[in-house]
Parts: structure tokens; C-alpha cells; sequence
């Protein structure tokens, strides 16, 4: 008769099946807060700019940015994982499937709603992705990277280059408001709380791996 397999292995489903749901919700999430049109989360307010400024669709040119992203870990000796790589496809092409199927809305009585539907999804979503644990997001992995190469600390690193992003996504077109200020402030909180809500027991030698950091997101 064939072993059991081990606890690892029979977790491999339930791990995939997050990664990959967790991947689309935050797609789905960010498509909400384009809708709402009350301000991105720092990332995507560059991937609106640079969609405004070429022509592509918002989700192309976030593929576009987490490939160029992924680039720069090369020099900061990042290893990505397939988490990594599927976050750079799978949400992109969640964000414009969403954006394409949800009408605009032109009412606050909508938007609003929209917003906070936005955040809490995309903190769920975090939860789920993180949780599976097949690696970081390409932009997460940059933050980590550069706190290794420079000695200072995520949050400064993390900080520095969100403002950038947001600085130049902004003079470039992309949506600041309300919402990117209501995302900064939630979705630590939010994440952290599905990061319980959503963690795969560890037993053996699963319980030695690496835990995940306990950030926002992608992103």
C-alpha cells in the first residue's frame, strides 16, 4: 500500500487554492477602489498614472511593474518563489477582468461603499496570499531586499518607496484621496487580522519554514 502522505502534502491543496484565491480577491479588491475613485492604494496610484500616461490598461501596466520589480531583486539577491511570480500575472489580470465586468460609479452613496468593500477585501486577500506561504510579493520582497543591502530599517524602506511611487503616480494622473489615506491607516490592522483568520497550521518539518512577515501587502 502507498504511504500516507505527509501533513505537508496534504496541506499542498488548501495552499494553493489561497495563494490563488488570494491572488484574484486583491485583484478584485484593487478594481473596487478604481471604481470608488476616492484615492489607490500607493502602488496602484503609480499604475493608474502610467496607465493614464500610455495608454494601457491598469492591470497591463501593473504586470509590467512587478516584472520590472523582480528585475531589481537580481542585484538585491532576492530569491522569489511561485507566490512571487503569480502575483505578478494573476492580479494584473484580476484588476482588469474586475474593471471590465463593474460599472463606474457616480454617486459618494456608492463609492463609498465601494471603498470600504475595496480595503477589507484587499486586507482578506492579503491574508490569504501571505498565508500560503509561497513567497512574497515582488514589491514586499523590494522593501526586504533593500533593508538587507542598505542596513536600514523595512518601515523606513517600505516608507521611502511608497511615497516615491505615490509622489510620481500622482503627478502622473493617478488617484490620491481620501481612500489611499483610509487604506494606509486600515490595512495593517486588517491584514494582520486575516493573517490568524487564515494561517495553515504548521506540524513538523512545515513548523520550521520561515513565518510570513506580517505586512500589507503586494503588492
Amino acid at each position: 500500500m502507498p504511504a500516507d502522505p505527509t501533513p505537508r502534502a496534504r496541506r499542498l491543496p488548501r495552499r494553493l487554492l489561497q495563494l490563488y484565491v488570494g491572488l484574484v480577491l486583491y485583484g478584485a479588491s484593487s478594481a473596487l477602489l478604481v471604481r470608488a475613485g476616492l484615492g489607490l492604494e500607493p502602488w496602484n496610484v503609480l499604475h493608474q498614472g502610467l496607465a493614464e500616461l500610455t495608454g494601457l490598461t491598469i492591470g497591463v501596466v501593473s504586470i509590467i511593474v512587478g516584472a520590472a520589480v523582480l528585475v531589481l531583486w537580481i542585484p538585491l539577491r532576492q530569491r522569489p518563489g511561485l507566490g512571487t511570480v503569480s502575483n505578478v500575472f494573476v492580479v494584473g489580470i484580476a484588476l482588469d477582468a474586475t474593471l471590465a465586468a463593474a460599472p463606474d460609479a457616480h454617486t459618494l452613496a456608492v463609492r463609498i461603499p465601494l471603498l470600504v468593500a475595496g480595503i477589507v477585501l484587499n486586507g482578506a486577500a492579503t491574508g490569504l496570499y501571505i498565508s500560503a506561504r509561497f513567497g512574497p510579493g515582488p514589491r514586499d520582497g523590494l522593501m526586504t531586499g533593500l533593508h538587507q543591502a542598505t542596513g536600514r530599517s523595512i518601515r523606513l524602506m517600505r516608507t521611502g518607496v511608497e511615497v516615491t511611487v505615490v509622489v510620481v503616480g500622482f503627478l502622473l494622473g493617478g488617484t490620491l484621496g481620501i481612500g489611499t489615506v483610509a487604506y494606509a491607516l486600515t490595512i495593517g490592522p486588517l491584514a494582520q487580522l486575516f493573517l490568524r483568520v487564515f494561517a495553515i497550521p504548521e506540524t513538523g518539518a512545515a513548523a520550521a519554514e520561515p513565518r510570513p512577515r506580517r505586512t500589507s501587502s503586494r503588492r
